[in-house]
């Protein structure tokens, strides 16, 4: 027991008997370490799975959106061209170009029943006023008013006329 003494106090034995404890110390240190980064690059990568599900999902989303959005857009167009076309269909339908004609027509008759003195130039120049008056009652304002009150369609052109006349 005394050579054990002996050899555990001379300078080598403590010195390898401290190397051998900063040895351990080291080792305990770096285990420690490598077990907490073992479990930080867990950590991660189930963070990473996450997102990236999460990223999947979104995405599927957004493209599923965007699809209807794409579909309401196509129907939209067709219902728009089909509208469209309706007008004007509508616009050319039978009846209509005699309605326009009739509407000349008695707007003509009424200029004529002021101005009956001449009746050829004046049937003439009534017709060509009529012709005017409808082709610019069928945009704006005119259009509106012929719409609600139609009878006010020949009155406004004659008392314009009978205003130029005293002037």
């Amino acid at each position: 027991m005394e050579t054990l003494q002996t050899l555990l106090f001379t300078p080598f034995a403590g010195g390898l008997l401290l190397g051998l404890l900063i040895a351990f110390f080291t080792w305990k240190s770096a285990f420690s370490t490598r077990r907490n980064l073992k479990r930080d690059i867990k950590r991660i990568e189930e963070e990473s799975r996450d997102l990236q599900q999460h990223l999947n999902t979104q995405l599927k989303v957004n493209a599923e959106g965007n699809e209807s959005l794409q579909k309401k857009l196509e129907e939209m167009r067709e219902q728009n061209e089909t509208l469209r076309v309706n007008n004007s269909t509508l616009q050319h339908k039978p009846g209509r170009a005699e309605l326009r004609q009739l509407t000349i027509i008695e707007n003509a008759i009424g200029l004529m029943r002021e101005q009956a003195p001449g009746f050829a130039q004046a049937w003439e120049k009534a017709v060509r006023q009529a012709e005017v008056d409808y082709e610019s009652s069928e945009s704006g304002l005119k259009k509106l008013v012929r719409k609600v009150l139609p009878t006010l369609g020949t009155t406004a052109s004659s008392h314009e006329d009978e205003l130029e006349k005293e002037a």
